[in-house]
């Protein structure tokens, strides 16, 4: 070969440089989870307009909202264990992949069938996508404190897109159009991708493991079916044979996950975690969290531009105050924890939420912005309070396990927020039926059952806060300011290198 060609083919991988520095791949990490939160919240205040568009039922709206966590909460366990045996950054690039792809055929698309699929596909990026964020965080970042602020950082990235989400749903939806809820995640996806193939290094600790294919299946097919049960039975009567069948489909899927992870040689979760206290009252009560806030985001959106008769823009920016001060409480809850006790942060934090949930819930036909202000507050900083539950998780794990500690923590959340929507719209749905047989009118019945819905929220929110405080009762008051660093993938020193 020339000198010339020699030349030419040193400098040619050098054109396109590995972006250096821990900095780049927290921002990659960072970007990644605030566009899966966004999408999370940004189509709740859009819903009104896209029911209207493409005239769908109230089974349809919940199906176009729960399609993606059905698919997120379903597969992110696997999701994890893909992360642990192929390597963090692949099942990152693969899953950011997907999900861009999908959000820009969610735009194009005019039907629902299609819209709903599009959602689905949306779900599956986000639960190869999700898994990785944590773990590659706990390798990039090995010193406790320097984690402590990359794990706050990642949070702030979800608290920043719960405040943006509403807000910039309701703009789009309102004066642009709304596929462009959809159309927004393309560009950011492709730059975060960039991003991510030149800034993340790839943790080589490979993880010989099987898929546990069995234990996959039955997760998926009980949140399925229990979804679908769910969604349609208030509308085709819960006594209709599809829905007996699907009740029972998801009982016995149920049962037989369990069974296969007690005969599995490589389970998806160590059944045996759940005899440790700490892990299963934090997971309780995150799940509570989880079921209040996912609920009050969805059904409020309706509240407020159904009954209240808000745009869609005021709709969201009524959202921005919450969200905006859950950040701020979850930038000061390690210290509030590290003064008080873990427990009573994150229990207090819970016991917030739950008296703000119930102050909406008794609001009326005529609230103002300025009476929805006070609840909003509440559940926002209490919200940020318990931001804490994240890190007693997954140091509840074993230390080999990152991918699948950081895929139940956010299953966890993803399965209740699908539970909050979709029980709090039975509840939604059997009370407006009631009060419309009644001859109240459609807004009245519509707001009975709605408060009827917060109220239950409320309520169940608030008893987290006592399995908050019974689990985590115990943890001494330093260990937040003297955290171990995160799990990280299986082997102790695993090595980092560049592509």
């Amino acid at each position: 070969m020339s000198s010339q060609g020699l030349t030419r083919a040193a400098s040619a991988p050098q054109a396109m440089p590995r972006l250096s520095g821990r900095l780049w791949t927290l921002i990659a990490v960072a970007l990644a989870t605030f566009m899966t939160y966004l999408d999370n919240n940004i189509i709740n205040v859009a819903i009104p307009t896209i029911e209207h568009s493409l005239h769908l039922s109230q089974s349809g709206v919940e199906w176009v909202v729960s399609a993606y966590i059905l698919t997120f909460a379903g597969l992110l366990l696997a999701g994890g264990r893909l992360a642990d045996v192929f390597g963090q950054k692949r099942l990152f690039v693969v899953g950011l992949s997907i999900f861009t792809a999908a959000s820009l055929l969610a735009g194009l698309v005019g039907r629902v069938d299609l819209l709903i699929a599009s959602r689905a596909l949306q779900g599956l990026g986000a639960a190869l996508l999700t898994p990785t964020t944590l773990a590659i965080l706990s390798a990039t970042y090995s010193e406790p404190r320097e984690q402590a602020r990359a794990v706050g950082a990642w949070s702030a990235a979800g608290a920043v897109a719960l405040a943006v989400g509403p807000l910039l749903g309701g703009v789009l939806s309102q004066d642009v159009d709304w596929h462009w809820i959809f159309f927004i995640n393309v560009p950011v996806g492709i730059a975060t991708l960039w991003l991510g193939v030149r800034s993340i290094p790839i943790v080589d600790a490979p993880v010989r493991r099987r898929i546990d294919t069995h234990g996959l299946a039955a997760s998926a097919a009980a949140l399925l079916t229990l979804t679908y049960a769910l969604i349609e039975g208030p509308q085709i009567g819960w006594t209709a044979p599809t829905i007996i069948a699907a009740l029972a489909a998801a009982l016995i899927s149920a049962i037989a996950f369990v069974i296969a992870e007690h005969r599995a040689e490589d389970p998806m979760i160590d059944l045996s975690l759940f005899s440790n206290r700490t892990f299963t009252g934090a997971t309780i009560a995150l799940m509570l969290w989880a079921f209040g806030l996912f609920g009050i985001y969805f059904f409020t959106s309706l509240y407020l531009q159904q009954v209240l008769r808000f745009s869609a823009t005021a709709a969201g920016l009524a959202f921005v105050p919450m969200a905006i001060l859950m950040a701020f409480g979850a930038g000061i809850s390690d210290r509030v924890a590290s003064r008080s006790g873990t427990h009573r942060t994150v229990s207090g934090g819970m016991g917030l939420m739950g008296a703000g949930i119930l102050s909406v819930g008794v609001l009326g036909a005529h609230a103002t912005f300025a009476d929805l202000m006070p609840g909003f507050v509440i559940i926002g900083i209490g919200g940020g309070l318990t931001i804490p539950l994240t890190s007693t998780i997954l140091k509840s794990m074993p230390a080999d396990r990152a991918g699948v500690a950081s895929a139940v923590f956010n299953s966890s959340r993803e399965v209740a927020g699908l539970l909050g929507i979709t029980i709090i719209g039975v509840i939604l749905r059997a009370r407006q039926t009631t009060e419309v047989r009644l001859g109240h009118s459609a807004t009245t019945a519509f707001l009975s059952g709605y408060r009827l819905g917060l109220v239950i929220a409320g309520i169940l929110v608030s008893t987290g806060a006592i399995a908050a405080w019974l689990a985590l009762r115990n943890i001494p008051t330093t260990q937040i300011a003297t955290n171990e660093p995160l799990p990280v993938p299986a082997g102790d020193q695993p090595i980092l290198a560049t592509n």
